[in-house]
């Protein structure tokens, strides 16, 4: 009896959650959720939501991938549900009609961008002509159009060579390249290992920072958005909570960041800083509040850029890609811009 005795003792756990299983049907499983970001530190967030499960409705699924047009063509494709990259590709999407939405602004560029040239060009002139490294297509490029023209060329003036980040270092490094827009860290890697090579122009100028143009942002396909909207929801919620967490917890936030990408947290403290604030010289982390003022979902001042925020951005880069060859009309922010998850995180979250 006693042997039996502490037998139904022992039992009875596993008796009680089998019952609350019956009366209670089995627990939902986590929602998988496919994330892509390129190697850099602005899009690191997303480690710290997985790692703390931040979201446990959701499971998020990471991957990197460098280029981002690969990203997009994946969405298109159905293998990806969300993307973070430069914020310049929603116009061009929409005139494409490709099947992708711009959903938040995450962080403007306040440094980390940089022009630099190689050292026998002693002045943008001398670039006529020359072979310049950029992301065509991004922003990157729109970037070093404007740079040009601001300094007494046409934007078509040189010949734009589309490279990653990785490559631009290396075609900058062994003389490919007469120039080049790198973002940090490597742009820090060129101005080591190049000598006599120079920034003319950051994204810490006043030019830039009142424009916005420099920075990232979040898309969905429209498939997450139109027939999983909670889904939508509750991921960009976990975007927001995981830049809330690394406020509160920065170096732990950094270090988590720094495993997930496979950088030095070095190198991502010289991309989002040390102490979870904005970082001049580097970028601008945007919480949930200023990514809602910026999108107009929220009231009060855009924190950055053109007083009217993401709509004085789309007309900028829509204009710009019209000039490039890769757009032949002028779209309204409402026919990539899609405000649904951005909505709900807010009314979640306090």
């Amino acid at each position: 009896m006693p042997t039996r005795s502490r037998l139904s003792r022992a039992l009875r756990p596993a008796a009680a959650l089998l019952a609350a299983c019956l009366l209670t049907g089995p627990v939902a499983a986590a929602e998988k959720v496919r994330v892509s970001l390129f190697s850099w530190p602005g899009y690191g967030f997303w480690f710290i939501a997985k790692e703390k499960n931040l979201v446990p409705e959701i499971d998020l699924d990471i991957q990197i991938i460098e280029d981002p047009y690969q990203s997009f063509s994946a969405m298109a494709a159905g293998q990806l549900d969300i993307t973070s990259s430069t914020v310049e590709y929603g116009p061009i999407a929409a005139e494409k009609k490709i099947p992708v939405k711009f959903v938040t602004y995450t962080n403007p560029s306040i440094g980390t961008d940089k022009i630099i040239l190689a050292p026998d060009i002693k002045s943008p002139a001398e670039l006529k002509g020359k072979k310049v490294a950029v992301m065509e297509g991004g922003l990157t490029q729109i970037y070093m159009g404007i740079w040009l023209e601001r300094n007494g060329l046409k934007f078509n003036d040189v010949q734009y060579v589309n490279v990653i980040m990785d490559d631009a270092v290396g075609a900058m490094v062994s003389g490919q390249v007469a120039a080049g827009e790198l973002w940090e860290p490597f742009a820090s890697k060129v101005l080591q290992n190049l000598k006599g090579s120079r920034y003319v122009t950051t994204s810490a100028e006043p030019f830039w920072k009142g424009n916005a143009l420099l920075g990232d942002g979040m898309y969905m396909t429209e498939a997450m958005i139109k027939d999983k909207p909670a889904v939508a929801g509750l991921a960009m919620q976990a975007y927001f909570k995981a830049v809330a967490y690394w406020k509160a917890h920065p170096a732990e936030g950094n270090d988590i960041i720094a495993k997930g990408l496979k950088f030095g947290v070095p190198d991502v403290e010289l991309v989002i800083g040390k102490d979870g604030v904005p970082f001049d010289g580097g970028i601008w982390v945007f919480n949930l509040d200023e990514a809602a003022r910026f999108m107009r979902v929220k009231d009060g001042p855009v924190p950055m850029g053109g007083p009217n925020g993401i709509q004085d951005h789309w007309k900028l880069t829509n204009e710009w890609w019209i000039k490039f060859g890769l757009m032949k009309e002028t779209l309204p922010p409402e026919a990539g811009v899609e405000l649904g998850p951005l909505k709900a995180a807010v009314a979640a979250m306090p």
